[in-house]
């Protein structure tokens, strides 16, 4: 009796074996689920970006306004009459130290 009970519970694990470990066992089906999962949002952002491309495109084929907005960013640009202005941000380390020189006279 202990025969056929051992022989049925080895015949089970070899059953189960191919389905937890083997080529196509759940633990691979859950590995390739998540690389899936993975590759569809890296294939998602593709996509946005694909598309703002192909808006840029269709800009610079059908009109010129895209084409004087690229000239004017990229390569600094202007029409005849204009003036560039360019307003530069302020460098918060060099800002610091004035306005902790207005709070010291402010305290005094």
């Amino acid at each position: 009796m202990r025969i056929v009970i051992y022989s049925m519970l080895l015949l089970l694990i070899a059953i189960q074996y191919p389905l937890w470990l083997g080529k196509g066992g759940w633990l691979k089906v859950y590995e390739m689920e998540k690389q899936v999962e993975l590759q569809e949002a890296k294939n998602s952002l593709l996509a946005l970006r694909n598309a703002k491309l192909a808006g840029d495109v269709k800009d610079l084929k059908d009109g010129t306004r895209a084409i004087e907005e690229r000239a004017r960013a990229e390569h600094g640009l202007i029409k005849e009459g204009e003036f560039f202005v360019q307003i530069l941000p302020v460098d918060k380390a060099s800002a610091a130290p004035a306005v902790d020189g207005i709070k010291a006279q402010a305290t005094k």
